[in-house]
């Protein structure tokens, strides 16, 4: 069983029953991962791109006033 490389839980994962591009969480941190391969069992961290959009959008009107 897989694990999570941010808190080491162990990850409820049925690898015969996931798809690259499924995403999954961590039920321990919350963390979601991407499952870029199957064979063997890849995962990606998937990044808060809305945080990161929320951000520029910020710092884009600061720079406006």
């Amino acid at each position: 069983m897989p694990s999570c490389p941010e808190c080491e839980n162990n990850l409820d994962i049925e690898v015969d029953e996931v798809e690259e591009g499924d995403v999954v969480a961590c039920e321990e941190c919350g963390t979601e991962f991407e499952v870029v391969g199957v064979e063997p069992l890849e995962l990606s961290r998937v990044e808060d791109d809305y945080d990161e959009e929320e951000n520029e959008l910020f710092e884009k009107e600061e720079e406006d006033e």
